[in-house]
């Protein structure tokens, strides 16, 4: 058995567990934070048999697509005191960050 764990944008995460639940798989969706830019993102958990691995992988690179946005740094007053004006500069989101992990017991209690 093996654990999928899929960091996906909150943009995609509707769309990737109705993907997942369509296709008969169980997926627990927690709110989460983090990662290069400190952003929101979702946190998908799905538990399969080995053998339905690349199926899971599959309807996640199907449901999480990458995407660009805009990103400004804060403004911020340097030593001298004058105000450093934000840079905007576009950055690659969304897409899946995955890992597959083995299970080593399940049990439904």
């Amino acid at each position: 058995m093996k654990l999928v764990v899929a960091f996906v944008h909150p943009k995609d995460a509707d769309g990737c567990t109705s993907a997942l639940t369509g296709e008969g798989f169980i997926c627990t969706r927690i709110n989460s934070q983090g990662g290069f830019l400190d952003r929101d993102h979702v946190t998908l958990l799905v538990g399969t048999d080995d053998t339905n691995v690349d199926q899971v992988l599959g309807i996640l690179k199907g449901s999480a697509r990458i995407r660009h946005e805009k990103v400004e740094n804060e403004s911020s007053v340097a030593a001298s005191g004058a105000t450093v004006m934000p840079i905007s500069f576009d950055v690659e989101v969304g897409g899946a960050t995955v890992f597959v992990v083995d299970v080593d017991r399940f049990e439904r209690l």
